[in-house]
């Protein structure tokens, strides 16, 4: 079991008989008790360890931050307030004392603190883990706080009663007086400007007479203007389409009426964004019910707009800051994103959490935002991946928006042009209210689509060419129209492959401390032309150029957005050409100039990975070109054929967005593959019922559930013996229970080894009628056990979306 917190505490006394003083050994009275769920790995499962509540603290709230003592040594730790108790468990001996409560403005709403006990048991993740997740660093470490002097006219000064005093000192304090905002305080500069003094001078003076009081105020300096990222709109929003108005009105009928979950089902171009924002003023301008029938404005609500990609945020946001922003550097628009500094993050985060914000657009964690009242959650984008986190609590962004919902009872919408299976098979089952918009707004049509096959490219033509002819012939005459292309290769570097060219040496360059390929980074300004990395865990060094086995000269093979790019330079030397992947974009800033200047026709070939498939809305793009549609077709995954079909559709979606028809140009090894020739038709419907079917049969997700626990260490037989023993207590625990969850493994992971650590998994699979409430109950057992403790070693994983 979790180690006790108040472990060696005879200098304590029992629960009820006060509080301890360690220093002095005198009781001191306590004014009830509290959980505490500790911010690091220790489990204390979804209560939290049980403190003493001294009186100092006796306005303790849930969803205060505290430091308690842990431990042996009483080490001070950092916790958050999850109940609070007038008596303790009984069978609690001991109990130490709260040691202090943090005073920045940090503290949790009571929505957020029910919601982490949710990830918590859901996701297998200790308790006071997830409120790490919920509380950025920057937060918790006030980053970007200042401290400013502020003064006010002394309260109850009597005017008829003054020292003398000089005739500025009396034009600052009859400022002072008059000055009745916030309470009266006000910066020391402002008061002298007020009353005409060149300096603040007068102001200490009536300081020195005690005629002024002062106090120090934080304040957070942070040099975020949203007003940057403001896009220019029309004087009045477009006419909706019928599609789009059917959808509003759906949406503003939900309004107020509960909780409920929207599918959005709309084809790249069909303006689902517009309906979001028509969503929102409807939310703001409605009056709606609480939950005890009282009526209330929902203007005191607020929005949260969840989208996939940092790259994504900036052209987001500015959408919404068009309808909804204002002069003052974002109006009723904040951000939340990877992409902030620490002091622009705590800013964002505090105007949220203090009402001054009421449209929250962000990444995946911004489903945590600290809004007052939750009236509507938006998830764009939501069949992406991005929005699971890889580390604990490893929850997926879109299922929380789910729960926040039904904790809030506000709608939830979830909006896609290529759905998620599992929420077209809910929106299907009748669990999620369906809305489709099957046509783009008037003026657009959707691309033509044209595959061609690679194996069949390489026998008519000679060399070693990236883009075919067929591409290259669209690229030349698209340029010479004046048009805009985008090429998509999910793969970055130069080459995925440095190996011996002889093939009866067989040497391939495989990464030391994971069982992976390296990758060939061109870089001229090396010696050696170049470095390889591991992508898996970043590890580096130079190009070798011979063999270390036979001593021939190596050879680079395979492709990746370097080498596409290289290509299309040598082939098209006058086109403007921009790189977007994680190798080239470093910084938020980075996407956001490279976006902005392709918008505005600085750039003809934005060339880049899977960010630049979805979400970019540029009128002059009339080619799309796929350069492999194999890179994810392949990957020992049952979702991969839906990936496949997702990029392609998001990204062929890209194109034709203006007066002109877009063309999309696919290139594959697989051309007839369901997934792409059912892309390449925008049948989604068809290709997802096709694979629903297939998982049906399976009884893989969505239909059934699925639980994966990855298990690594660096000893690979002691990794190994510690599976096998996960295994059986979790088989006995099956049987014992009858659950009826089919149990595959241990077995070595598809990359048995990464960062020095060998891998095993076991899968958890539960059809229905049991589904996830029967992995729930198996997993729980375990850990309530001890037997399942997610740590370095051991990763669970709930509804995982990769299986590498």
């Amino acid at each position: 079991m979790s180690p006790d917190p108040h472990s060696e505490t005879s200098l304590f006394p029992s629960a009820g008989s006060g509080t301890s003083n360690e220093n002095s050994g005198l009781a001191l009275p306590n004014t009830g008790y509290a959980r505490v769920a500790l911010e690091r790995s220790i489990d204390s499962g979804e209560g939290g360890f049980t403190y003493a509540v001294p009186a100092t603290l006796a306005d303790l709230s849930v969803g205060d931050r505290v430091t308690v003592p842990l431990g042996r040594g009483n080490k001070p730790a950092a916790g958050v307030v999850v109940e609070l108790l007038d008596e303790a468990d009984p069978g609690i001996k001991r109990i130490k004392p709260i040691a202090s409560r943090e005073r920045s403005a940090s503290s949790l709403p009571d929505d957020l603190v029910t919601l982490a006990k949710w990830v918590s048991a859901y996701y297998c993740c200790p308790l006071g883990m997830t409120f790490g997740s919920l509380l950025p660093a920057a937060v918790k470490r006030a980053t970007g706080t200042r401290q400013r002097t502020q003064v006010r006219a002394l309260p109850g000064l009597d005017v008829d009663s003054l020292p003398k005093l000089t005739k500025l000192q009396r034009a600052v304090l009859d400022a002072a007086i008059a000055h009745t905002v916030g309470d009266g305080w006000i910066d020391p500069k402002d008061l002298a400007d007020a009353a005409g003094a060149k300096s603040t001078s007068p102001v200490n003076q009536l300081l020195d007479k005690k005629l002024l009081e002062t106090r120090q105020q934080q304040r957070i300096v942070s040099d975020l203007d949203l007003r940057a990222q403001q896009a220019v709109s029309a004087a009045t929003p477009p006419e909706l389409t019928p599609a789009q108005a059917k959808a509003v009105e759906s949406l503003r009928a939900s309004v107020g009426q509960g909780f409920g979950v929207h599918l959005l089902h709309g084809i790249t171009g069909s303006g689902k964004t517009e309906v979001y924002l028509r969503a929102i003023e409807s939310l703001f301008a409605s009056p709606g019910s609480n939950s005890d029938g009282s009526e209330e404005d929902y203007n005191g609500g607020g929005v949260i707009v969840l989208v996939p990609e940092i790259a994504l945020t900036p052209q987001t946001v500015g959408r919404f800051l068009s309808r909804f922003g204002g002069a003052s550097g974002g109006g009723e628009v904040a951000v939340l994103h990877s992409g902030l500094t620490a002091a622009q993050r705590h800013a964002q985060w505090q105007r949220i959490r203090d009402g001054h914000a009421r449209v929250v657009v962000g990444a995946r964690s911004a489903i945590f935002a600290p809004l007052p009242k939750v009236g509507l959650i938006i998830v764009d984008e939501e069949h992406e991946s991005s929005y699971k986190q890889d580390q604990l609590p490893r929850y997926h962004a879109r299922d929380i928006a789910i729960k926040r919902g039904q904790l809030a009872g506000c709608p939830v919408v979830l909006g896609s042009a290529t759905p998620s299976l599992e929420s077209y098979h809910n929106a299907k089952a009748g669990n999620f209210g369906l809305l489709e918009l099957p046509d783009r707004v008037p003026g657009a049509v959707l691309p033509k689509v044209e595959i061609v096959d690679l194996a069949k490219e390489r026998q008519e033509r000679k060399g070693i060419h990236l883009l075919s002819h067929r591409l290259e012939a669209a690229l030349k005459a698209n340029l010479e129209a004046g048009g805009q292309a985008i090429l998509l290769l999910n793969r970055r570097g130069y080459a995925n492959y440095i190996a011996c060219p002889d093939h009866r040496c067989g040497w391939m360059m495989r990464c030391d401390h994971c069982d992976v390929t390296m990758v060939y980074h061109r870089n001229a300004a090396l010696p050696t032309g170049g470095l390889v990395r591991c992508h898996h865990c970043n590890a580096e060094q130079m190009l070798a150029r011979l063999c270390p086995e036979c001593g021939r000269n190596v050879t680079v093979f395979g492709l990746g957005t370097q080498r596409v790019e290289e290509e299309i330079e040598r082939k098209f030397p006058g086109a403007r050409l921009a790189r977007m992947d994680a190798d080239a974009m470093r910084t938020a800033k980075d996407y956001q100039q490279t976006l902005d200047a392709f918008a505005r026709g600085e750039t003809d070939i934005l060339l880049g990975t899977q960010m630049i498939a979805k979400g970019l809305d540029v009128a002059n793009v009339r080619l799309v070109g796929v350069v492999s549609a194999d890179t994810s077709l392949n990957f020992p995954d049952f979702r991969a054929s839906e990936r496949t079909f997702q990029l392609i559709a998001q990204v062929a979606g890209r194109a034709g967005r203006g007066m002109h028809r877009g063309t999309v140009i696919v290139q594959s090894f697989n051309p007839n593959d369901p997934a792409i020739q059912l892309a390449a038709q925008h049948d989604y419907v068809s290709f997802a019922e096709q694979e629903l079917q297939t998982r049906t049969d399976a009884g893989l997700p969505p239909v059934g559930r699925m639980a994966r626990i990855v298990l690594r260490d660096t000893d690979d037989l002691a990794n190994k013996k510690r599976a096998h023993e996960l295994a059986r207590a979790l088989h006995k625990a099956n049987d014992q229970l009858n659950l009826g969850v089919r149990l595959r493994g241990p077995s070595v992971c598809p990359i048995a080894r990464l960062v020095d650590h060998y891998r095993q998994h076991i899968e958890l699979i539960a059809s229905p009628p049991q589904g996830a409430p029967a992995i729930q109950k198996l997993l729980t057992t375990l850990r309530n056990s001890g037997q399942l403790i997610s740590d370095t070693h051991t990763a669970v994983d709930v509804d995982p979306v990769a299986l590498l």
